[in-house]
């Protein structure tokens, strides 16, 4: 398995951790606590395993071009 591969993987299960982490924090802020707060954690944390995901995936097609183009 090459290194984009596993950086790939690597990304794609941190990412859906912290997503289920984060979706599971709203879902305590909406429905389960009365507080608002907790609501914006929650959506902080879906947005930030998006981005996670996203610059992962963005850092291994730049690798992959790079490594097209010097070869």
């Amino acid at each position: 398995m090459n290194s984009s591969a596993k950086i790939l993987n690597t990304v794609k299960y941190v990412g859906a951790v912290v997503l289920l982490i984060g979706i599971a924090i709203f879902l305590y802020g909406f429905f389960g606590s009365g507080y608002g707060e907790v609501t914006g954690v929650g959506i902080g944390t879906v947005v930030g395993a998006v981005f996670i995901f996203l610059m992962g995936v963005f850092l291994v097609a730049s690798e992959e071009m790079v490594t097209k183009r010097h070869k």
